[in-house]
């Protein structure tokens, strides 16, 4: 992709060099991933705990499992375009994270990489579009909408909130971050209507639902990473606690 000599530049902090504002790349993009793998590594425990309650026990095992294999082949892959490394990426998933999470969140990286055929970098609206087609490729997969207690219910009201500050990059993130957090959270009050849990009805309220869990650590990871370049500064962080008590049920 060319870049427009008009375009807002920013100096890069790790390197001091310049890039255009606003856009990410398969280096970005890696980065983003490793700091997913390291959240998601350090909540495993937390994870196991909202899936045994309501499932398996053992999201929190796959999903390290799984990003952990994602972080070994980065290094071979950014340095080339976007669509090759989530597609990697998402056949590396499926091939290694366990139960019902490998294919959906497989899909969701395999999605992405398929909507942005040859591109080298990504502006906001393109990641926009990206993480859409990743999310519907979820629902297709899952056949899964809002409210039915899965991770679903993170990732639409994240996407909802990035759309609406889609023109600024770094507060998109922001945005999208906190609003998973927030229907990771709200997952509680729900019955589950899919997988295991759906077995339990009304016993189901009170869990958070683990793919939402994860769904939210992903996202404080791209704003972090991807929303590092925020015009104004402004820290991009999520609070990835998951506000559990000891029984593993949410807390308000």
């Amino acid at each position: 992709m060319t870049q427009d000599d008009t375009a807002p530049v920013s100096a890069d902090a790790d390197t001091g060099s310049v890039r255009p504002t606003g856009t990410v790349d398969a280096a970005d993009l890696a980065a983003w991933l490793r700091r997913s793998d390291e959240l998601l590594t350090e909540h495993a425990a937390e994870l196991n705990d909202l899936d045994a309650a309501i499932g398996d026990g053992d999201h929190g095992t796959n999903m390290k499992r799984g990003f952990t294999a994602v972080a070994r082949i980065l290094g071979d892959l950014e340095g080339g375009s976007v669509d090759t490394l989530l597609k990697k990426v998402g056949a590396t998933l499926v091939s290694t994270v366990g139960g019902a999470s490998g294919p959906l969140y497989g899909t969701f990286f395999l999605r992405m990489g398929t909507s942005q055929a040859g591109a080298e970098t990504l502006d906001a609206y393109a990641l926009q579009s990206a993480l859409q087609a990743g999310v519907d490729g979820i629902g297709q997969r899952g056949k899964a909408i809002i409210g039915q207690k899965t991770m679903i219910d993170a990732w639409v009201p994240a996407l909802d909130a990035y759309g609406r500050t889609a023109d600024d990059l770094g507060l998109a993130l922001q945005a999208g971050a906190k609003a998973a957090a927030q229907g990771r959270d709200q997952t509680a009050d729900l019955v589950a209507m899919k997988g295991r849990a759906s077995y339990l009805g009304e016993r189901a309220i009170g869990h958070i639902d683990p793919g939402a869990a994860s769904t939210a650590l992903l996202w404080e990871a791209a704003a972090e990473t991807l929303g590092r370049r925020a015009p104004d500064g402004a820290d991009s962080s999520q609070d990835a606690g998951f506000g559990l008590a000891a029984d593993g049920t949410a807390v308000s």
